[in-house]
């Protein structure tokens, strides 16, 4: 978390007045769209969740992320998750495990395909909510867009122990979902609708949940989302899930070609 700051304040801001439009992972619902960040930019994100399931267990999570336009059409990036989780058992606050992550771009939209991506997730057992052993996950992402509206398909699976379960932010064993946004050019709004599919792990019932958001550009290197999700299945999944983030883009001049560090 310390270092996030510190990146920010010795960053400088990009001009980046459509970052509303860059649908990540879980800002603020799990489908993302294809496309990295900027070629040399960062992008920080600090999100807050609260997620309450039907066996009265809540958590709170917070999981600050930094990404980093390592190379052109790449990104790279890691996440911390703090977790409190409130139960019958009694209360529990750590870290939630280690996330590294990159993501590829290999096709860029065009008249005949959608923007195609690769994307890789290792979660590490770092903390006390974050399991005792690592899991690898490899997805793959769509995007197609029409007009002011574009759709996502997503669908990863992960290789590893079937007991590698953190509090959050962990790498189910499979999932797969859909996500249809809306652009509100006017009030650089951006409205997302999703469904997925989702296995924790390999003898666990399948989830079945919807969720709905909103990205907004509060500032030109800013922004607030906001979302709430729901489970379709009484057996599994959350009673309700609310989370809100900010993000926020910018650069540091040593890092880009022929900018030296002052």
């Amino acid at each position: 978390m310390t270092l996030m700051v510190g990146l920010v304040a010795l960053g400088r801001p990009l001009a980046a007045q459509t970052d509303y439009r860059n649908l990540d992972d879980d800002r603020p619902t799990r489908v993302e769209d294809a496309y990295p960040v900027e070629h040399y930019a960062f992008e920080a994100v600090l999100p807050y969740q609260l997620e309450r399931d039907q066996n009265d267990v809540t958590v709170h999570s917070l999981v600050p992320e930094l990404s980093y336009g390592a190379f052109a059409n790449t990104q790279i990036g890691f996440k911390l998750p703090l977790a409190i989780a409130n139960g019958p058992g009694g209360s529990h606050t750590g870290l939630s495990g280690l996330r590294l992550f990159a993501l590829y771009n290999f096709n860029i939209e065009g008249p005949a395909l959608p923007a195609l991506s690769l994307r890789v997730d290792g979660a590490f057992p770092v903390g006390s909510l974050a399991g005792d052993r690592s899991r690898v996950s490899f997805e793959g992402i769509a995007t197609r867009s029409w007009g002011k509206n574009r759709i996502h398909l997503n669908g990863a699976f992960a290789a590893g122990p079937d007991d590698a379960t953190p509090a959050v932010e962990g790498l189910p064993r499979w999932w797969a979902g859909a996500a249809l946004d809306r652009t509100l050019f006017r009030q650089s709004t951006l409205l997302i609708a999703e469904l997925y599919f989702l296995k924790a792990e390999s003898t666990a019932l399948t989830e079945i949940n919807v969720s709905v958001g909103a990205r907004y550009q509060w500032t030109p290197t800013t922004v607030l989302d906001i979302g709430v999700r729901r489970r379709l299945r009484s057996a599994i999944g959350p009673d309700i899930a609310l989370t809100i983030g900010l993000s926020h883009s910018f650069a540091i001049a040593g890092l880009m070609p022929g900018r030296p560090v002052r």
